[in-house]
């Protein structure tokens, strides 16, 4: 009997993550920046556009590569789909693959055994991480919808930059909004992660104000027992 046969589904499953987590945080990296290149870039801008295409695929390919592997090595069948929800919306709509970036990131800090950073610390440290790579990937999507819009007012990169730092701090002050269908959609996705992003952080804030608190006064006691 192999070795493969006797590892359990799992086990296996964890093992080819914590080998692929470092490769597909540079894949998703790649991608991010080859994305940016397609959108910033003037069409027909050679040979840039062709090698931001050519990475975009390359690293597409690997996506659904990992996505497949890891669906055998689950022992899940039709249920990693639903299981892993998240994978499958990055794999199946390009404009979310860069959030392949924060989902590496914290693979890879769980996997240590002793993470730098507090429960508290971790969570504070993703959602920021979370909004600046969904700004900047909001930012570009929109762009790429709206510059070409009749009577959009989202015409450069830096007018998404602001609006998307509008829209994720929830302030919405309306000098710049997307007109087209698409624009929208990627609008309300980011108004629905800004609100999430900013509860987690005012959440996790809040628990470690009470933390400190709490053992600043175990440490000095009551004042009748000093």
């Amino acid at each position: 009997m192999s070795d493969r046969a006797t590892v359990p589904a799992p086990r296996r499953l964890t093992r080819w993550e914590h080998r692929t987590d470092v490769p597909l945080l540079v894949a998703s990296l790649l991608y991010l920046a080859g994305y940016a290149v397609r959108v910033l870039l003037p069409p027909h801008t050679e040979p840039w556009n062709d090698a931001a295409l050519a990475v975009i695929g390359a690293t597409w390919f690997l996506f659904a590569l990992d996505y497949g592997v890891r669906l055998r090595l689950s022992g899940l069948g039709r249920r990693f789909v639903r299981v892993h929800w998240l994978d499958t919306l990055v794999l199946l709509l390009p404009p979310l693959r860069p959030l392949r970036v924060v989902q590496l990131l914290t693979r890879v800090q769980l996997h240590r055994e002793r993470p730098r950073l507090s429960l508290y610390g971790r969570v504070m440290a993703y959602a920021g991480t979370s909004a600046l790579v969904l700004g900047f990937t909001a930012s570009l999507a929109v762009y790429q919808q709206e510059r070409d819009a009749p009577g959009a007012s989202i015409r450069t990169f830096g007018d998404a930059v602001w609006w998307a730092c509008a829209t994720l701090t929830t302030v919405g002050y309306g000098d710049a909004v997307p007109v087209t269908p698409l624009g929208r959609v990627i609008a309300a996705a980011l108004m629905a992660c800004g609100l999430a992003l900013l509860g987690a952080v005012t959440g996790s804030f809040s628990s470690w104000l009470v933390q400190v608190f709490a053992r600043q006064q175990d440490d000095t006691g009551p004042p009748e027992s000093r």
